[in-house]
């Protein structure tokens, strides 16, 4: 049956058609005659117990700068729709978390997806740490002692901020490197947040793999190889996709991860795997879907509605 739709996320104006994963479930979601209704986070709000959104029906098509036709400007009460989508971009500051606590108030009702309970609990570089077994030595301090423990134990390490994205202030501190201190001071100076640091493993020059799952389930990878001169893959920084296949490692780690990403209502989630270990569990707004269409004809998109349909 047809739904009715939000898409709650970043600006639709400047998105790249070829790449935004949200765009390619908005178009999936149209192409099964359910409707889009577009807002950007900022205008969500609770209204004397209401929770409602200002933005405006849409529709989108597959033409580069002319992408999308936005219906009249509406304010809508959201427990009047089926599904919403969580699926602005990090960081995840304090604005991000109170989406999460305002769309709580007409879930499960209203399905959002995911669930944002859950992605408020798990931001990226949290969930992992569940998962010891799967990780590379990690360590989240603020304390710069706990951090210079941590790089004289592994001598080459990555430090980058707890709850950033895209690869911005990620750092390779290597066994001759002093800017320890350097950077810790720039950090601490910009907010009151800890760092991570984690081992570096050599192997994210072969490629970090972005794997994704579906309500739980494996479905397909693409790789992403860091440009030259780069440690960091992200697709943000230059970052070469790649067609991958699932390997072992990978269908292990998917095992241990999928049935509590499944049972917490995690239904779009993307894990960054190098070199056999779990670095992140990225469960705000993954990214990857379009890569891996192109690559192996895995339509994800359709995968996830499938998912969502199963529970009207």
């Amino acid at each position: 049956m047809p739904l009715k739709i939000a898409i709650q996320m970043d600006p639709i104006e400047p998105i790249d058609i070829n790449a935004d994963s949200t765009f390619r479930i908005m178009e999936e979601a149209q192409a099964r005659g359910h409707e889009l209704f577009y807002y950007t986070p900022d205008q969500l709000a609770f209204e004397e117990g209401v929770i409602t959104a200002t933005g405006w029906p849409v529709t989108v098509r597959r033409e580069e700068g002319n992408h999308f036709t936005k219906g009249e400007k509406a304010k809508i009460n959201l427990s009047d729709l089926d599904v919403v989508w969580l699926r602005q971009d990090p960081p995840f500051d304090m604005g991000y978390i109170t989406t999460t606590h305002l769309l709580d108030m007409i879930h499960p009702d209203t399905l959002v997806v995911n669930d944002p309970q859950w992605v408020r609990n798990y931001p990226e570089k949290l969930l992992v740490l569940s998962f010891p077994d799967l990780t590379p030595p990690t360590t989240i301090a603020r304390d710069i002692d706990i951090l210079k423990a941590f790089k004289e134990k592994h001598n080459d390490i990555i430090l980058k901020p707890l709850y950033g994205n895209g690869g911005a202030g990620v750092f390779r501190l290597g066994p001759d490197d002093k800017n320890l201190n350097s950077l810790h001071e720039l950090f601490v100076g910009i907010n009151n947040e800890p760092l991570i640091a984690q081992k570096f493993l050599p192997d994210v020059s072969k490629g970090d793999k972005r794997v994704i799952l579906v309500d739980g389930e494996p479905v397909g990878a693409i790789n992403r190889v860091p440009a030259k001169g780069e440690t960091r893959s992200n697709m943000h920084v230059g970052g070469r996709p790649e067609k991958v296949a699932l390997d072992e490692r990978d269908l292990e780690i998917c095992a241990a991860i999928g049935p509590l990403l499944r049972e917490k209502g995690q239904i779009f989630v993307g894990i960054d795997v190098i070199g056999g270990n779990l670095t992140e569990i990225n469960v705000t707004s993954p990214t990857g879907i379009q890569e891996l269409e192109r690559f192996d004809g895995i339509n994800v998109a359709e995968k996830i509605w499938e998912a969502i349909e199963r529970k009207f």
